[in-house]
């Protein structure tokens, strides 16, 4: 967690030699320039004040350096007022009691103030970091499971305690591995090494930290178990989500494709079978019609076949897409040429052919507005016609497809386009449901998107919008 640092306790300050060196020397000049300041003045000052001013150098060298430094620094004052300030001077011989009274007095006094101060700051940094700690758990325990990742409570460890690398290693009947890592990988020694439950250890490499470092450390080992806990339950609800859904897919293909494949099967059989009874005597338009049966019942089961090899295609991610430059008039015509014919059912169109090319796979551009038209004459009534018509908007080309039939509830707008879906699914003899999953599909394939709205006067208007450049 950035803007955190944990503080350590006053006599526990984990500095290097060179730093400690550094301090000591400070601290000396210190003294050193305090003694040369006072030294003029001595003969003005009394005993009890300048063994006062170096009482409070000790605090300042107790508060910002810690005890062992004020001890040394109490001990050298010492040293220093009896070498300079107590007759005889320049001798440590001390000729008056109440002059050795007053340097014991000093030392017990500087000592006592010494231990105090730093008591006071192991304290002040003990407050801190427990606040520290306490918003370091907050904010990772307060987060919902799910919003709580494995790799960021390892990063949260990595940066609090300055670590190199952290790590969870799950051990199995194999030996550990990590099942995460942030940061450098887990070496075979590492620093920090810590139980996070059962068959799992938290592991960070970097600076030695200490005891009360430790056991908030195995805090935090125990959110980094509940977080690999929290997200193996996820993956196994989404798996479980996942096979649900290919559970209804499989029901509903079943169900469907049943029907929609024994009807035609059906018809074909019945024909082929009149056609072949030598007994059964035909006019020439019995055998057109029952050829035409046929014929028909295959184009049905050809189209149930490619929307399934289109669904299958969809969903595995493997659909090609070629766009280029496409006459959507040519397209359009080409549409409705393939479009099954509903009798009695007309389509108005109105696709200018000096609109600019629209940038699509015409394969697939042709079948969506193939789908399109098929639903919109499935759903609009008898005597109404299917408007197609197209006009450009800016660098987008937006194509209609309107009917007039009972229309959509806004809230079942999405439903339509999921397989095998219709808003009646109390019966198959309406297809597969799979028109419109694969137009939306198709659709955005090419970049474009493909809208329901409602048609003014009732019915429902489907937009396809296209661009016109890559």
């Amino acid at each position: 967690m950035k803007g955190f640092e944990l503080p350590h306790h006053g006599g526990r300050r984990c500095w290097s030699i060179g730093r400690r060196l550094a301090t000591a020397g400070a601290d000396a000049a210190g003294l050193t320039v305090l003694t040369a300041f006072l030294v003029p003045a001595r003969q003005t000052l009394s005993l009890a004040g300048i063994v006062l001013i170096y009482l409070t150098a000790v605090v300042i060298v107790a508060a910002t350096s810690g005890l062992p430094m004020a001890l040394a620094a109490a001990v050298a004052s010492d040293v220093l007022v009896n070498f300079f300030f107590v007759p005889p001077f320049h001798t440590l011989t001390v000729e008056s009691h109440d002059s050795v009274i007053t340097l014991a007095v000093y030392v017990a006094v500087a000592t006592t103030v010494s231990v105090a101060v730093d008591l006071a700051a192991r304290q002040r940094a003990a407050a801190a970091r427990s606040g520290v700690e306490a918003a370091l758990l907050a904010r990772i325990t307060q987060a919902p499971l799910e919003e709580r990742p494995l790799s960021a409570v390892l990063e949260h460890v990595r940066e609090t305690f300055g670590m190199t690398g952290t790590a969870l290693l799950e051990r199995d009947a194999d030996g550990e591995r990590p099942v995460a890592v942030v940061g450098e990988p887990p070496s075979a020694d590492p620093t920090l090494s810590v139980p996070a439950g059962e068959h799992l250890r938290l592991v960070a490499d970097g600076p030695p930290v200490f005891a009360a470092d430790e056991r908030f450390l195995a805090l935090l080992a125990t959110a980094a178990a509940r977080a690999l806990q929290a997200e193996r339950l996820a993956s196994e609800a989404a798996r479980a989500r996942e096979l649900t859904e290919i559970d209804r897919l499989r029901a509903a293909l079943l169900a469907a494709v049943g029907h929609d494949l024994r009807t035609p099967l059906a018809g074909i059989k019945a024909s082929v079978s009149s056609l072949r009874e030598p007994d059964l005597e035909l006019t020439d338009v019995q055998q057109a019609e029952l050829l035409a049966t046929v014929d028909a019942s295959a184009d049905k089961m050809n189209n149930l076949v490619e929307n399934l090899l289109a669904l299958s295609r969809l969903q595995a991610g493997a659909l090609s897409v070629h766009p280029r430059r496409t006459a959507l008039d040519e397209i359009t015509a080409a549409a409705l040429l393939h479009t099954p014919p509903a009798p009695g059912r007309a389509v108005d169109v109105d696709v200018p052919d000096d609109l600019p090319p629209a940038w699509a796979d015409p394969g697939l551009l042709e079948r969506v507005i193939a789908n399109l038209v098929a639903n919109a004459l499935e759903a609009g009534p008898p005597d109404q016609p299917v408007h197609v018509h197209a006009r450009q908007d800016g660098n987008m080309i937006r194509l209609h497809v309107t009917d007039h039939g009972p229309g959509v509830p806004a809230d079942q707008r999405e439903r339509i386009f999921a397989p095998f879906q219709r808003l009646d699914d109390r019966t198959t003899h309406h297809g597969l449901g799979l028109g419109l999953a694969i137009a939306r599909g198709f659709t955005e394939a090419m970049n474009g998107t493909l809208s329901p709205t409602d048609t003014p006067g009732g019915g429902l208007t489907m937009t396809l919008t296209l661009p016109t450049t890559p």
